[in-house]
């Protein structure tokens, strides 16, 4: 069972998210609260295991809860849940300790989805934001080839640049370690670059990773 925190100062949003969990059996919606404040003081004598994080909140907004939480509460997972596709926020989410993001447009299978995702080690992005990673880059970068990663390239690429090596890529991901290293071998071919290193550098220069 899923232990969930939702983080919204927004009552229809959360009145929307109780109707849609109702309906699923291994998430449990152990609490709901208005902003961040709220939020630290209800972990203090609360388990949870992932919170649903609403980006712009009140007195402490879902960008500096999300910090807060994984400084003090590293193994709860953070899926931040939001309105804004922009880059800056998905990447101030992400950089903060944000285990995943996901648009509050999003249909009911992909919320559920992305929860249980985050809860067994994955990183989840909304359907529509790798267009912000790689669609977008591919326009402003018309001029020379830009690689298409998928979305499960970008999940490697990203806890590649965290350090991880391939069995904690494999275990976070559940995949296995020659899975991970058929990634690794496909993102060095489509980025051109030799070795790992390369690869990092090449992400954090074309905004993939931060």
């Amino acid at each position: 069972m899923i232990r969930l925190i939702i983080a919204d100062d927004h009552p229809v949003i959360i009145d929307g998210l109780k109707t849609i969990l109702d309906k699923v059996k291994d998430i449990k919606l152990v609490a709901e609260v208005n902003n961040g404040a709220e939020l630290l003081k209800l972990l203090e004598n609360t388990e949870v295991d992932v919170i649903l994080m609403d980006v712009n909140m009140p007195e402490i907004n879902g960008i500096e809860a999300t910090r807060l939480v994984k400084k003090q509460y590293p193994g709860i997972k953070v899926l931040a849940f939001s309105q804004y596709e922009e880059k800056r926020f998905v990447k101030q989410m992400l950089n903060t300790g944000a285990d995943g993001y996901l648009l509050k447009n999003s249909a009911a299978i992909e919320i559920t989805s992305a929860i249980k995702a985050v809860h067994s080690g994955g990183v989840f992005l909304s359907q529509d934001l790798p267009d912000i990673f790689v669609g977008a880059g591919k326009k402003k970068r018309s001029n020379y080839f830009f690689p298409d990663l998928s979305k499960r390239e970008l999940e490697v690429l990203k806890l590649i640049y965290l350090e991880k090596n391939t069995q904690e890529i494999a275990e976070q991901l559940s995949i296995s370690p020659h899975t991970v290293e058929s990634h690794r071998s496909n993102l060095l071919l489509k980025v051109g670059v030799k070795n790992t290193a390369g690869l990092v550098k090449w992400a954090i220069e074309n905004e993939i990773v931060y």
